[in-house]
């Protein structure tokens, strides 16, 4: 029991931000803004403070159109699945057009917006930088300076203010940023205005005429402002005010333009601004609240040293609140990349891209259930602007009708043109169905077809309808040529037959559109009746291949097999518990592989559903001790902080709550995997896939409450740790009631 609870007073709830008591000396550490468009890391440096601007949009040009199409392979698709049925375990290597692998293009920052002071005179007075989720607000203080930013999902602008007294100081727009490439042309431009001065930097792509402008209106009261190129410098005012922009575009930037929309932002003031922002970011961070009971002196403690205590409840409650708010600052024009919205370094691993077969899925997995429909509409825009693309995917590789998706996406193209012998990602054909399921749970949650989801799984079953016509020695069909990523069988080369992932996948794709589609759907369920059953291996476990040929290969990241437990309902205790326990099995089988943090929060997401804690409190404890997070509290691909990467950041709520919470339209299960290491708790807020908003508490004694506020009448089957039972819901009707938390 805590000080505060002994002596009878309520203890403060979850912190809703973090704070450091020094400024940031690595980019990875920074603070971090963003409305899903515009990104800002900001250091917090009070005498040279730079804030990394990045935007969505900007991915480097390669300038070769060609390498960025689908490989022609229909004609051979026939031919290749003859010789794979008729066992030739190596013929899918041959099934690629000869290219290199190609990466997708590279995401990249803009430039850093710097503000240099003279150096101090004294030793001055504390210093704290802090970041509010709530806000998206980032702030610094020290001495007799302060500094405030956030990037406006209301306006589209990164907004800075800075005050001092007095305020002297350089702003520059500076591209000096590690990674960049050699032959960049950059121009500078800056002019003084009644406001103070406007700054604009462009720079150009070697080869070509794309570019990328960014803008800056340094807005002045009191003191002077002039001249200092490539910037400008202000000298003895009493605050600044800075807007930002950057622009991807060819030709010539249009400065004057950019200039008038910002002072007509500038007119508002940097509080107006930040009352606009609110209306938007505050209202969706305060949807969902968890809180774990932790200590008020861990609560209070910055974000590094609370990394350093991964017992502390306090952790998991913070790391919750910022995976919430940076996986909304993330998502907007696009969902979050392999880094987010975020880097400095123009040599961005992986590309920075969207890896679809796995990353994005899990980056995205809490949208639904924590109630960030903001996410869900950012996966749906890259989606829905991308499937002319998959169109050309299922034609050229595979001659039919229907979408494709990518395994890789620089959100721009979406053509399938990165695969190699060792990683045949060309074959994988469970992308879209894989995509277009949280665009399924949300309109689970919120009631109603969204008419542009339903269309996109008619085309995924006009695809399988033309993929699926082969069968084997048994009749029913196969799904040939088959790829799990990224994974291959003990005893066969990467390109195979019936993964598990791919048979789910298209079983899910049929009976969905179906659903929607009632003049196809007797023709899509029986596609889909004669799909083989999963197969349980000589170890018990869920095959990874339904071929009894194909033996299993346990070492590895991916769990891509299990696709039928998370994220679809396929396997579960309740209605099919051998098949649960084979997966079951499986897991236990699993190795780590490489360590990467994907790996294990997908684990854990899996142990939920099939109400394993202990195994869900591995998962947690490995990436909590493993160093995988820095001090911004964006996470690591990597223990010790070795690549930075959303995934950890972004997965690790819908961990916590798939343990509290799990849903289906029909079924609601309570704490299904319950760590023991979270005794009391409260989670407020989230939505269920019948249309019910969930308020949950649980006690040290046992004892647990459940509030249920539904939108729409339905019977639903109740699960807690003492059985079953029907639970009749109205809509408009909240319906309260206790049960046992173990």
């Amino acid at each position: 029991m805590t000080a505060a609870a002994a002596a009878g007073r309520a203890a403060p709830g979850p912190v809703h931000g973090t704070w450091e008591p020094s400024p940031a000396a690595r980019w990875e550490d920074a603070f971090l803004s963003g409305n899903g468009h515009h990104g800002a890391l900001v250091f917090g440096d009070p005498h040279a403070d730079r804030v990394v601007v990045t935007h969505h949009t900007l991915v480097r040009p390669d300038g070769d159109e060609a390498r960025r199409r689908p490989p022609r392979l229909a004609a051979r698709l026939s031919a290749l699945q003859d010789r794979m049925l008729a066992g030739d375990r190596t013929a899918a290597e041959e099934f690629t057009d000869g290219r290199p692998l190609t990466w997708v293009r590279a995401f990249h920052p803009a430039f850093q917006l710097r503000l240099d002071r003279p150096p101090p005179t004294g030793h001055g007075r504390g210093y704290r930088r802090t970041v509010d989720f709530s806000t998206g607000e980032t702030t610094a203080a020290h001495a007799d300076w302060a500094g405030r930013v956030f990037v406006s999902r209301a306006d589209d602008v990164i907004v800075q203010h800075v005050t001092a007294a007095p305020l002297t100081l350089d702003v520059t727009l500076d591209p000096r940023l590690p990674g960049a490439p050699h032959g960049l042309r950059v121009g500078h431009g800056a002019v003084l205005t009644a406001e103070g001065a406007l700054l604009s930097l462009t720079t150009r792509y070697p080869g070509g005429d794309l570019a990328v402008t960014g803008t800056t209106l340094v807005v002045v009261t009191g003191g002077r402002t002039v001249l200092a190129p490539p910037g400008a410098r202000v000298e003895d005012a009493a605050e600044v005010l800075l807007l930002t922009r950057v622009r991807r575009h060819t030709g010539e930037p249009d400065a004057a333009a950019e200039g008038r929309a910002l002072r007509d932002l500038a007119e508002a003031g940097y509080q107006d601004l930040l009352r606009r922002h609110l209306a938007l970011h505050r209202t969706a961070y305060q949807r969902v609240t968890l809180d774990l009971a932790a200590d008020p002196a861990d609560r209070a403690l910055p974000g590094s040293a609370l990394l350093a205590r991964p017992d502390s409840a306090a952790l998991p409650e913070r790391l919750f609140a910022a995976g919430r708010y940076h996986l909304l600052s993330a998502s907007g024009l696009l969902p979050p990349r392999l880094t987010g919205l975020w880097t400095g370094d123009w040599d961005t691993a992986w590309s920075g891209a969207f890896t679809t077969n796995a990353n994005l899925n899990l980056q995205t997995a809490a949208a639904a259930a924590t109630a960030l429909p903001e996410v869900t509409e950012a996966l749906a825009r890259l989606v829905h602007r991308q499937l002319p693309d998959w169109r050309d995917n299922a034609r050229e590789i595979f001659g039919a009708r229907g979408v494709v998706a990518p395994s890789h996406t620089d959100g721009e193209c979406g053509h399938t043109y990165h695969f190699s012998r060792e990683y045949p990602l060309h074959l994988w054909t469970a992308g879209a169905d894989w995509l277009l399921k949280p665009l399924v749970d949300h309109d689970e949650c919120h009631g109603g077809h969204d008419p542009r989801t339903t269309a996109a799984l008619a085309e995924v079953a006009f695809f399988y309808e033309d993929f699926l016509t082969r069968t084997d020695t048994a009749g029913r069909l196969t799904v040939v040529p088959s790829y799990s990523p990224e994974n291959r069988p003990a005893d066969a080369s990467w390109g195979a037959l019936d993964a598990a992932m791919d048979l789910s996948a298209a079983r899910h794709a049929l009976r969905t559109a179906a659903d929607r589609h009632p003049e196809h759907a007797a023709r899509w369920r029986a596609l889909a009746d004669r799909l083989p059953p999963h197969r349980i291996n000589a170890d018990g476990a869920l095959a990874e291949w339904a071929r009894p040929d194909l033996a299993d290969t346990y070492d590895h990241r991916h769990l891509s097999h299990l696709y039928g437990v998370w994220p679809l309902d396929e396997i579960n205790p309740y209605d099919t518990p051998e098949l649960a326990a084979a997966a079951h099995r499986a897991l236990a089988l699993r190795g780590a592989e490489n360590d990467s943090a994907h790996g294990h929060l997908h684990h854990a997401l899996v142990a939920a559903r099939l109400r394993d804690a202990d195994r869900v409190a591995h998962a947690l404890a490995t990436v909590l001790t493993g160093d995988f997070f820095h001090a911004s509290l964006m996470s690591a691909h990597y223990p010790r902080r070795d690549v930075y990467n959303a995934d950890a950041a972004h997965t690790l709520p819908a961990v916590l709550v798939e343990a509290l919470v799990h849903s289906t339209p029909d079924r609601l299960v309570l704490l299904p995997a319950l760590p023991a290491t979270w005794p009391t708790g409260a989670l407020k807020g989230v939505r269920t896939r019948f249309g019910a908003e969930l308020d949950l508490t649980w006690a040290a004694d046992g004892t647990a409450t459940a509030v249920l506020r539904p939108t729409r009448s339905h019977r639903i089957d109740l699960r807690t740790s003492t059985g079953a039972e029907p639970l009749d819901l109205v809509a408009g009707e909240d319906r309260a009631f206790g049960f046992k938390a173990r």
